[in-house]
């Protein structure tokens, strides 16, 4: 590795500190977007905001998560930055591994805040607010599985 090249992060940083980030697993334009907090009315697509409610799952490391997407962003600057001055392709592919490495370790920690309250949360609840949670939750799963 040489000294332009980005630091990889270990995968355990996140676990560090708390953390947030900007998307909470929602499709963008999909209702309930306002949070995870559960109202057993809920909307016609399940998801279901109590009153007054903009906790998300990941809200109490919201800080963390930010540290650890802008220092991705960082990575990735980086590998721009390899490219654009002819770096041998095996450091530059080293390192996109570092990147896609920690991408997956913040998804990962998303998933997890993200049934560990939200789905957890509407578990609670039950009804069709609850199963809409299950699937949501088994189709972020399938797309993490499969990048």
């Amino acid at each position: 590795m040489t000294d332009e090249s980005p630091t990889a992060v270990p995968d355990d940083a996140l676990a560090e500190a708390p953390t947030g980030s900007p998307h909470d697993g929602h499709e963008p334009g999909q209702a309930g977007h306002e949070g995870c907090g559960v109202d057993p009315a809920g909307d016609e697509q399940g998801h279901g905001v109590a009153a007054g409610d903009s906790h998300r799952g990941y809200s109490d490391r919201r800080d963390a998560y930010l540290t650890r997407l802008r220092r991705i962003e960082g990575q990735v600057r980086g590998l721009q930055r390899m490219v654009a001055e002819d770096k041998y392709c095996i450091d530059i592919l080293t390192q996109v591994a570092a990147a896609t490495r920690a991408l997956q370790s913040v998804a990962l920690g998303l998933l997890e805040d993200h049934l560990g309250h939200c789905v957890a949360h509407a578990v609670t609840e039950g009804g069709p607010v609850a199963d809409e949670k299950l699937r949501e939750a088994s189709a972020a799963i399938a797309r993490l599985v499969r990048s």
